[in-house]
């Protein structure tokens, strides 16, 4: 077992050589164990998957491996993460599971867990794979057997409609969902309960998402869905990954919204009905989301990368909503809490329909600036984590810095952002500025501070 696929945030390999029969065995037994000695007699562990051609075999193996250490496993069918998510809420199942490579190419697949409500991540992935390693699993004699739950789509959909609330203006939205597991759910969703007309790309489940990568952070991705919004005159476009968790969205000009841009939309609605209200952000959105978040009055909270960590921060503070640069977002206010690109995309078109300016006029007061996109700089794995505190130093007695995840610095006119990547021997650099002036000169402070920490630490 390669103790690598067993990441910070869930788990992830290659489905034919990593993700092997035994091995999923061995993840299922284990997590079950997990359940068990958290004092669930027979947990009921609820499993979805996502439309990889791997995820029906890896799902049988997975539920041998529940079923040996006793658990009773609910087959969630194909469907997409929120969906097991929203099952695990509305069911009170002890666990649940989401086979699935998200944005990964087809080869790869993994998953992402929960025990009770809580999301697996950091330190208990690596208590899941030490009682692989150690061998202290549970083996039941009895077998509780297994159950399918056929009606999770349709209970989803009533569930939306019964708790959005459209506007009188009748919208026209392209969705792509780039052939991943969100295409089995997005269109009808949104002709069915929001009675949106929709220009479908890509809704077809293919595990080898022949037409883009399955990522709506990369704007090479988003290309195809540009084009549609351009020509069909759509109020606005959205794309997810291909789990269905994140989402990506373009304005009716054909203008990407990125995460932090996309939560000052949904940042001022929640703030509307809940004055006063805590709303996180990470340390890679830009200082205009907590800038408009104070001015309208909440708690801007910023917070460390990663949607395992940005959940429970959630559920640390109590806040009403959290999201990403990645396109994670999380309303807590009138929902559960998890990440959800479908959902984020119902409350968006909650918003447009009560208004008739184009989607564009929602951001137009917002200050401009300019940002790099994120530099990913090749770094030594004994090194990468030194370099942000070593950063810190440099920078200050001059400014304010923060080093919740990395370090942020607060210049005169802008901010900049080193940090080491959780998965990868990278240090990754972002710079935002008033000014493209500004920008650059940032992004040349932050790299020739890195260069003196290397030089320095190595």
């Amino acid at each position: 077992m390669n103790p690598d696929i067993f990441r910070a945030y869930d788990i992830r390999g290659i489905a034919d050589t990593e993700l092997t029969d035994p091995v999923v065995e061995k993840i299922g037994q284990a997590f079950a164990t997990m359940a068990i000695r958290r004092g669930e007699e027979i947990p009921r562990i609820g499993v979805g998957r996502d439309a990889r051609d791997s995820s029906e075999r890896i799902y049988m193996a997975l539920e041998k491996g529940l079923r040996r250490a006793g658990a009773h496993v609910v087959d969630l069918t194909t469907v997409p993460t929120p969906l097991t998510y929203f099952a695990t809420f509305r069911q009170e199942y002890d666990g649940s599971i989401q086979i699935t490579g998200s944005h990964n190419p087809g080869e790869f697949n993994g998953f992402k867990m929960m025990l009770g409500k809580e999301t697996l991540h950091g330190d208990t992935i690596q208590q899941l794979r030490q009682l692989i390693e150690d061998d202290d699993l549970i083996s039941s004699d009895e077998d509780h057997g297994s159950s399918a739950y056929a009606e999770l789509r349709k209970e989803y959909i009533e569930w939306v409609r019964d708790n959005i609330t459209m506007g009188e203006r009748k919208l026209h939205i392209a969705v792509d969902s780039g052939n991943g597991v969100a295409g089995i759910v997005a269109p009808e969703l949104l002709r069915d309960a929001l009675n949106v007309k929709v220009h479908e790309l890509y809704s077809q489940p293919d595990g080898s998402f022949p037409n883009h990568h399955p990522d709506p952070t990369v704007e090479e991705n988003l290309q195809d869905l540009i084009a549609a919004v351009r020509e069909h005159n759509c109020d606005f476009g959205v794309a997810y990954d291909g789990d269905g968790d994140r989402i990506g969205v373009v304005d009716e000009n054909g203008e990407v919204i990125w995460g932090d841009q996309l939560l000052i939309v949904f940042a001022r609605q929640v703030l509307e009905n809940h004055p006063g209200a805590t709303i996180i952000g990470e340390v890679k959105c830009s200082q205009t989301l907590f800038d408009d978040i104070e001015n309208k009055g909440g708690n801007p909270i910023m917070a460390r990368v990663g949607h395992s960590l940005i959940k429970a921060k959630l559920r640390e503070t109590n806040a009403e909503l959290a999201g990403e640069m990645s396109g994670h977002i999380f309303f807590n206010d009138r929902f559960f809490g998890f990440d959800d690109a479908l959902y984020s995309t119902c409350r968006l078109a909650e918003i447009v329909s009560r208004t008739h300016q184009p989607f564009s006029a929602l951001l137009a007061d917002v200050p401009t600036t300019y940002a790099t996109p994120e530099i990913r700089r090749p770094c030594d794995e004994k090194l990468k984590f030194k370099i942000p505190g070593y950063v810190a130093d440099l920078f200050a007695d001059d400014y304010e810095v923060n080093t919740i995840d990395g370090v942020r610095v607060k210049f005169n006119d802008g901010w900049g952002l080193v940090r080491a990547s959780n998965t990868q021997a990278v240090v990754s650099l972002r710079a935002e500025g008033h000014t493209p002036e500004a920008r650059d000169r940032y992004i040349e402070q932050l790299q020739n501070a890195v260069d003196t920490a290397e030089e320095q630490l190595g």
